[in-house]
């Protein structure tokens, strides 16, 4: 199988990360915070010294404010629904993917308002629309680092300016950005930064991970066991074990470690400069096919996506149809993003989507097309 489907999640998976999940498992695996023998102890101090990778990586000082979730949808979620309350509203754009806007929909109930900025054909957001949708009770701007849908990369320090200039916090969804973008939550002016651990970091499923300044309060959005204050039913505000109620996922974060190791190692810009002529590579052939449209900014403006649709065949048919007879595994539909798919023009028909990671070759886009024009041509 070709995989060419690393926006959903990356793949194949470092050995050395499924070796060290291993040996947590067979030798050590203690429920960390819990207890104080040893095996716990060794399972909390592997735990935090990925908590200190990340951070490194994010340019986050205090590793502490890194909270591990399942998936960036919990952490999306967290932020969101931690730091708005009823009055307040939210600035986002049509290019978000639903973990995003289903939960401000939903906040919605408890008097949160939003407003959706409409982005341009390409997926891009101008920040002068956003300005002017600010009100006085505009608490949070939150925001895409890169389309899943057409990998459009956001003006993200233009957003953090005027954020920072009016008073209001600035969230980031880094579900596509992380691994191959320059992140810097400090050097951007991130105050939120919701991420996946299993796409660009090449971690395993069942990871992410929330960022959240120094000084801002989080509202919980689950209250448990945290191994800490027992006696009290309260939960304790400390971070990160408030926020992370019940026991963690201590083997899939350590097997995260390993590959936010190989990514800091290369380089994230280094990654995704790779990924950028990977696409470029498949784009020029794709566009000199007359029988195939092409959604989105060129290349230097996104991340490794590109999306497009072929006359005559559904993109699910010919999603199928490529995994089936060719061995290429990418994905048609909709992506989780309705709106995006409204604002480029695919929201009758969805799009294919092919997201490239850092284990692809070129001659991976060189049997997509050739792929591309045998179903055509048949």
């Amino acid at each position: 199988m070709i995989y060419l489907d690393n926006g959903a999640t990356s793949f194949p998976k470092l050995r050395g990360m499924v070796r060290a999940m291993e040996e947590c498992l067979l030798t050590y695996c203690g429920n960390p915070g819990r207890s104080g023998h040893y095996m716990s102890m060794r399972t909390g101090e592997e735990v935090y010294k990925v908590r200190k990778q990340i951070g490194s990586l994010i340019g986050a000082r205090n590793p502490e404010r890194i909270i591990f979730t399942k998936n960036t949808t919990e952490a999306l979620n967290l932020g969101l629904k931690g730091v708005v309350k009823g009055g307040d509203h939210v600035i986002t754009s049509s290019m978000e993917h639903n973990s995003v806007l289903r939960p401000l929909k939903a906040l919605e109930k408890k008097g949160v308002s939003h407003s959706i900025i409409r982005a341009g054909t390409d997926g891009t957001v101008n920040p002068l629309d956003v300005e002017k949708a600010i009100r006085p009770n505009t608490r949070l701007i939150v925001i895409t680092a890169a389309s899943n849908v057409t990998g459009t990369k956001m003006p993200l320090a233009e957003l953090a300016g005027i954020a920072r200039k009016r008073g209001i916090l600035f969230m980031v969804d880094g579900a596509q950005g992380v691994g191959n973008m320059m992140l810097d939550v400090n050097k951007i002016g991130i105050d939120i930064f919701a991420a996946p651990g299993h796409k660009g970091l090449l971690g395993p499923q069942g990871t992410g991970f929330l960022y959240v300044r120094p000084n801002l309060e989080l509202e919980f959005l689950t209250e448990g066991g945290t191994g800490t204050d027992s006696k009290s039913r309260l939960q304790p505000k400390d971070f990160p074990d408030g926020y992370e109620a019940g026991t963690i996922n201590s083997p899939s974060i350590i097997g995260l470690g390993v590959g936010t190791s190989f990514v800091e190692k290369i380089g994230p810009e280094v990654i995704g400069i790779f990924e950028e002529e990977l696409i470029t590579y498949l784009e020029e052939d794709l566009y000199n096919m007359n029988f195939i449209r092409v959604y989105g900014p060129k290349p230097k403006k996104k991340t490794g996506i590109t999306l497009f649709n072929m006359d005559g065949v559904g993109p699910e048919e010919l999603t199928d149809t490529l995994g089936k007879e060719y061995g290429i595994a990418v994905r048609g539909g909709f992506h989780c993003a309705g709106l995006a798919h409204k604002t480029i023009g695919t929201w009758n028909s969805g799009a294919v989507r092919v997201s490239v990671g850092p284990f692809n070759r070129k001659k991976d886009m060189k049997y997509l097309v050739d792929a591309l024009w045998k179903i055509y041509r048949n």
